[in-house]
């Protein structure tokens, strides 16, 4: 058999090495469920980057793909509607008030059935973060288990018919619902 090119001999490692990384990826994955410790060098839901895999060859360290950015833990911040500066959720969907709540209560008149068309704007910690709003911000509890966001003390809501971010198809709705501005106050004006 003949030999083989110093060009040749160093694709075969790096093709060796390549198959190597791939094969501790893959084992790494077949670990099971999500992990109940912290990895060294994390913090939080913060990941650090995978050390590179050295070519057994001497070629050098096969680099790996960088960790995905994590997901915006903002639960509340702002965005422009018409001539309003309104409260949207973290992902940009527009959130309201119902004006049949009463602030500082701890629950909210929409139960059942209404909170399938108005769902609770909801997270996992009782001190959500956010951008731009100046109101104050606390939570009650979700029927789901969760942590429903108040905004000066009422509930929060997001509109099942807005379908993406800057649809505000809520406001106004059989004149008990909407939207929030930044300082907590409600806006009865047309968005538009």
């Amino acid at each position: 058999m003949a030999a083989l090119t110093e060009a040749a001999r160093r694709r075969v490692r790096l093709r060796l090495a390549a198959l190597c990384a791939a094969a501790a990826l893959g084992l790494a994955g077949c670990a099971g469920g999500p992990s109940t410790t912290t990895p060294p060098g994390t913090t939080g839901g913060e990941t650090s980057p995978v050390a590179p895999v050295p070519d057994p060859y001497g070629g050098g360290p096969v680099p790996t793909p960088p960790a995905p950015a994590p997901a915006s833990d903002v639960a509340l911040k702002t965005a422009t509607a018409g001539a309003h500066t309104i409260v949207v959720g973290g992902e940009g969907k527009t959130v309201y008030y119902y004006t049949k709540d009463e602030a500082n209560s701890g629950k909210s008149a929409c139960v059942g059935g209404c909170l399938t068309l108005w769902p609770p704007v909801t997270v996992d910690s009782e001190q959500p973060a956010v951008e731009g709003v100046t109101g104050t911000i606390g939570t009650i509890a979700a029927p789901d288990g969760k942590r429903w966001v108040t905004l000066n003390g009422l509930p929060l809501h997001y509109y099942a018919n807005d379908t993406k971010a800057g649809d505000t198809t809520g406001q106004g709705v059989a004149g008990v619902w909407y939207v929030a501005a930044p300082d907590g106050k409600m806006i009865t004006d047309p968005l538009e």
